[in-house]
């Protein structure tokens, strides 16, 4: 191996996709599930350059003939370059963290900052805090040792801070999503939410945040992302001529190839027939919720309808919502109803964009298998009713008055609009 990431389980690294998008090399991912094992391994040095994940960036340290200066404060190392047989060790994750506080305008000087968790992560966003000049810092921990001065996640919010920095595994996937153990919304005087995961997209802490209408609330991918720009050129030896670009290049490749694409709006708008054609279009799966929901229950819809009313539908529609909205790469034909749920929302939003597709009611057909599509005037009814839900919910609009070919040019619209702001 040259070049590549070492660490316990590296089942959903992006770092991979992020090195040979950004120079071209091959870049390894080598799980090594034991200590013996990264041992071992540290020892044959049979890698040009290497970063390191957990738990191993302590570890690293013991086989390194330099440390840089940040590194050794931090008591980390995440980047690792041999020099003919001798491992200089550097912390990147410092300088991607404090690259995503800059980019989104996260104003340190003279603040007040929580941080959530106790391991190697707050060392590094700490140090960020603390040399950009917070006033003061609190570690939050669901176990405070007051000894430290911890504060527990109650405390937390009565202690007036304007900046919350979450470096524990909640809301992490695949097992975390959806947990939330702040309650961002009882802190008044927050400008500031950064979320250090980066898989979803947005995780509960910073959906919460944004519905609280803190101003800056943001998840961790650029932070991956500039950490692995400053690791390569440790790597290359060599400097990026803009850093920064490069940075938001490959951010923005990584949310248009990862994220997911959400249709939502009226029943027989168009969702499914125009969600395969834009699926396939876009090299992303497919997934009619519906459907899906029929496959979990084994009834079809007018049956769920029928024994356990909207309700019993609802929450099948919720899990499923949930089920699918936490994974990436695919394309999401909702329900017309699935925006009358805020978690429905939340679970869309996390890691995907929303598109509403907007049919006149009159092109909308009545009856069939939608069981609250009786009528038109039904249909009129409900169209008044969730079109603000619509406009809320969807990052853009899409027409689907014409032929559907204009339908999924209008759509590729949106999202190129999207993914490139």
């Amino acid at each position: 191996m040259e070049y590549g990431l070492i660490g316990s389980r590296l089942g959903h690294s992006y770092s991979k996709v992020i090195h040979e998008m950004l120079c071209g090399y091959r870049y390894d991912l080598c799980p090594l599930p034991t200590e013996e094992e990264a041992r071992a391994f540290l020892t044959r040095r049979q890698f040009k350059a290497i970063n390191v994940t957990l738990p191993y960036k302590r570890l690293v340290m013991d086989y390194c003939s330099y440390i840089d200066p940040r590194a050794k404060a931090i008591g980390a190392v995440n980047t690792v370059v041999n020099k003919n047989g001798l491992l200089y060790g550097y912390n990147t994750d410092y300088l991607g963290f404090a690259h995503l506080c800059d980019d989104h305008g996260v104003d340190f000087a003279g603040r007040t900052v929580v941080i959530l968790g106790t391991g190697g992560t707050h060392n590094t966003t700490s140090a960020v805090a603390r040399d950009k000049g917070a006033a003061k810092i609190f570690t939050v921990s669901r176990h405070p040792d007051p000894e430290k001065g911890e504060l527990s996640y109650a405390d937390a919010v009565t202690c007036g801070a304007q900046i919350v920095i979450n470096t524990t595994p909640a809301g992490m996937y695949p097992n975390d999503v959806g947990v939330c153990n702040l309650d961002v919304a009882a802190m008044p005087g927050l400008e500031a939410v950064v979320d250090v995961v980066y898989n979803p997209e947005r995780t509960e802490l910073v959906l919460r945040a944004e519905e609280a209408g803190v101003p800056v609330a943001v998840g961790g991918l650029e932070m991956l992302v500039a950490q692995a720009v400053y690791a390569a050129e440790y790597f290359l030896d060599r400097k990026f001529e803009d850093a920064p670009a490069e940075i938001r290049r490959i951010t923005a490749a990584l949310h248009r190839d990862t994220l997911n694409i959400a249709l939502i709006g009226m029943p027989s708008s168009g969702k499914t027939t125009l969600g395969k054609l834009l699926a396939k279009a876009l090299g992303r799966t497919f997934v009619d919720l519906d459907d899906e929901i029929v496959k979990a229950d084994g009834r079809s819809i007018p049956d769920i309808f029928a024994a356990e009313g909207e309700d019993g539908f609802r929450a099948r529609e919720t899990a499923q919502i949930q089920r699918f909205g936490k994974e990436n790469r695919q394309l999401l034909s909702c329900g017309g109803g699935a925006v009358k749920r805020p978690e429905n929302l939340r679970a869309l939003h996390q890691n995907g964009v929303v598109l509403f597709i907007d049919r006149p009611v009159e092109a909308l057909a009545v009856g069939g298998d939608r069981p609250l599509s009786s009528s038109m005037d039904a249909l009129r009814t409900m169209e008044a009713q969730r079109r603000p839900l619509y406009l809320a919910a969807a990052d853009a609009v899409v027409p689907n008055n014409g032929t559907l070919e204009d339908a999924v040019r209008a759509a590729q619209e949106a999202l190129d609009e999207i993914f490139d702001t």
